[in-house]
């Protein structure tokens, strides 16, 4: 049976509307959602989104008058169509194909990761990027999580150290705080006109990335191909590029191995700017230098791939990702309620009920900074179950609990009373045992 909380989250929004609104879609106020020309494209039956012609219009939908000017990268998508009701002739030589259909765009290739802290490996993936874009648009995703465990940059830092070490794609480095998993970044790209699209990853991560890029294709985007490829297999055993890993670049930080961080960086990269991100690193970690190794976190908390043992005996014992908790996937940034516990994997279900799976090692306790505002960001409430936040936010609709309540403006109670004059009828009536 559904909780009160429940029934009030889902009459608020539906997963149709949620969807719909991802997508930039408008409702008419009876079931239909139309795109920005104005064309109804969609409706509402049985709470799921439904197309009208079965498959999502693209970017190219959008009227000539939003469209981005040929300013625009040089791509294809700076070719615009106009309607014409009958074939015009070729275009003569310097005369603007204005005219002219506008030519499919290139695949976009596409890199989603953690880059806490960007390493030479991390090069390695970039250039793989390049050379499989094969000249086409390449867009790459910095996660935007942050804590002092795996995470210590937070994504302004991390994203300036980034074009400083990878000048070479300094253009392509999006910083865009609604990036924040890749299911953004593939809606996104889908709505821009995207047909194609290739998502590059380390060897570790391709059969993740590929069962869940695959599985809400048709459904969240509508791509005609979706390409997951490996950047290169990844040993974090050996020297070198191949070996290197944000993981080891958090452990020498832990250990105040100024030399081990120093070779996982780019020579773009001088020495006085390593030292600046070393302490960056620190400082984001909560490690103090005269103090490192005794009060800092445990290894397998830092980096699991080198302590996977402790790891796996605090899961087993039931001390960490427990079935409820709520966790973020650090390679997709998907966060979700645990409702599944395998052997050394998790299986978990997202605010939008979208399913996903997990080793042990990927995933961190979800603890967002901003767990008990009611908004978690601008026109955005928090719906995360357990939270103060998700309280004042179904409180708010509930007459005689909010904030903002008439009643307590008129009575002149404080915010959220309501809850406490509930809880004390409920402690008063209670049958004692």
């Amino acid at each position: 049976m559904k909780s009160f909380l429940n029934f009030l989250t889902e009459a608020k929004e539906s997963q149709a509307a949620m969807q719909a609104k991802k997508l930039g879609y408008t409702g008419d106020g009876h079931g239909g959602w139309l795109d920005r020309s104005g064309k109804v494209v969609a409706r509402t039956e049985k709470g799921k989104l439904k197309y009208i012609d079965g498959r999502r219009p693209k970017g190219a939908e959008e009227p000539a008058a939003e469209r981005k000017p040929a300013a625009a990268p040089p791509t294809a998508r700076s070719t615009q169509a106009a309607p014409a009701p009958a074939p015009q002739p070729q275009a003569a030589p310097g005369q603007a194909p204005e005219d002219q259909p506008a030519e499919e765009l290139p695949p976009l290739t596409v890199v989603f990761g953690r880059f806490n802290p960007p390493t030479v490996g991390h090069e390695k993936l970039l250039k793989s990027a390049k050379r499989i874009s094969a000249g086409g648009d390449i867009k790459i995703y910095p996660s935007r999580s942050q804590d002092p465990k795996k995470n210590p940059l937070d994504p302004d830092t991390k994203v300036s150290y980034m074009k400083k070490m990878f000048p070479e794609f300094e253009e392509n480095i999006i910083n865009d705080e609604e990036m924040k998993t890749i299911f953004n970044v593939l809606v996104t790209a889908n709505e821009d006109g995207y047909n194609n699209v290739n998502i590059v990853v380390g060897s570790d991560r391709q059969a993740e990335f590929e069962n869940l890029a695959q599985k809400y294709n048709g459904d969240l985007y509508n791509f005609d191909l979706i390409r997951v490829v490996s950047a290169g297999v990844r040993d974090a055993d050996a020297e070198g590029v191949v070996g290197m890993s944000a993981s080891k670049m958090r452990k020498s930080v832990v250990e105040d191995d100024f030399e081990s961080f120093r070779r996982g960086t780019p020579k773009t990269l001088d020495d006085a700017e390593t030292q600046a991100l070393f302490n960056a690193v620190r400082q984001g970690m909560s490690v103090k230098k005269s103090k490192v190794k005794k009060e800092s976190f445990a290894l397998w908390e830092i980096a699991p791939k080198y302590d996977a043992e402790t790891l796996r005996e605090n899961y087993i014992k039931g001390k960490i990702f427990r079935i409820g908790d709520i966790v973020e996937n650090l390679n997709t940034g998907l966060v979700g309620k645990i409702i599944r516990r395998g052997t050394n994997y998790l299986i978990c279900l997202t605010q939008e009920e979208y399913m996903f799976k997990s080793w042990i090692k990927d995933v961190m306790e979800y603890d967002e900074k901003q767990m008990e505002r009611k908004m978690r960001l601008p026109g955005k409430p928090n719906t995360l179950v357990g939270t103060g936040g998700y309280f004042k936010h179904v409180a708010d609709m509930t007459p005689g609990f909010g904030r903002g309540d008439k009643t307590n403006l008129q009575t002149g109670a404080k915010p959220y009373s309501g809850y406490k004059q509930v809880r004390e009828f409920i402690n008063k009536y209670k049958v004692k045992k």
